[in-house]
């Protein structure tokens, strides 16, 4: 019971340092801890290089599916197309840092071209290896890189 003591203890200083630091009367909120706590500092080199290495893995992975589309394998190029854009993304996230890049995705200017990109990603895989089916593998796809483009152009000053 004493340890719990000090626990809150402990809560009531960081809520009293939040509001003198930043002048707001409010509780750090899950989001808040979720930054401090899971997404700890790098270094630019550290970011550098993460971003760097699933950058490089993620191309690699959609050409390597690109190859298995020319040997006529529609769901294997699904596949590697689809795992590579998913790296391949996540690779901003050592720039920006994870929370940030969240933050970013599901702004209200890009919400929807981020669920629909996200969508996307979760049927090609479900269409490649439940169906098998290259025709509905194509179409999702064609639905994950147009999404792909409205997510990455809407970063951009246009409004759309």
């Amino acid at each position: 019971a004493e340890y719990m003591g000090g626990v809150d203890s402990a809560k009531e200083n960081v809520s009293k340092l939040f509001s003198k630091v930043t002048g707001q009367e409010k509780e750090p909120t899950i989001w808040d801890e979720m930054q401090t706590n899971l997404c700890p500092s790098l270094t630019k080199t550290q970011r550098l290089y993460g971003f760097v290495i699933c950058l490089v893995l993620g191309i690699i992975l959609s050409v390597l599916g690109y190859i298995t589309l020319l040997m006529g394998n529609i769901v294997s190029f699904a596949v590697l197309y689809t795992i590579g854009n998913i790296i391949g993304i996540s690779s901003s996230a050592f720039i920006a840092g994870p929370c940030n890049q969240l933050k970013s995705m599901f702004n209200e200017k890009r919400r929807i071209a981020t669920i629909i990109y996200i969508l996307a990603i979760i049927l090609t895989l479900i269409v490649a290896f439940v169906t098998s089916q290259p025709g509905l593998c194509i179409i999702m796809i064609i639905i994950q890189w147009c999404a792909l483009i409205w997510y990455i152009l809407s970063y951009n000053r246009f409004e759309f």
